[in-house]
């Protein structure tokens, strides 16, 4: 029977390395130190998520139908499967919409200015 593949240490939750493969038809064994897969550390409902993404082709709409979850869920799922895979969600510039058109009104920056800094948000 074949158990999944661990991927943490169970005693110190440090990353495992793959050492050994066998072949269970001919009995070969070859040893070394194998790398994973940056997918091998997503849990399986995570590797479903994008089992699901992937045969909907990025569509977020048929991802919800399919799931049966809201957008703003599919969005969650994609940010937490992203920062599993090591990459950072990239931050929203933080200019408040106010200050923009405060701004605007007492003519530091011009309309275009204004479109602009709203657009990088």
């Amino acid at each position: 029977m074949a158990h999944p593949l661990l991927t943490n240490c169970p005693v110190c939750s440090q990353t495992l390395k793959i050492t050994k493969l066998h072949c269970s038809h001919c009995h070969t064994t070859i040893e070394n130190e194998f790398e994973l897969s940056k997918f091998s550390s997503l849990t399986k409902e995570q590797l479903h998520f994008v089992e699901v993404f992937l045969v909907c082709r990025g569509n977020i709409k048929e991802v919800e139908k399919e799931l049966g979850i809201s957008y703003p869920t599919v969005r969650g799922k994609l940010n937490d499967i992203a920062s599993s895979l090591g990459y950072e969600s990239k931050k929203k510039n933080e200019v408040d919409e106010k200050k923009i058109v405060t701004m605007l009104e007492r003519g530091e920056i011009s309309p275009d200015e204004a479109i602009k800094m709203l657009k990088e948000e």
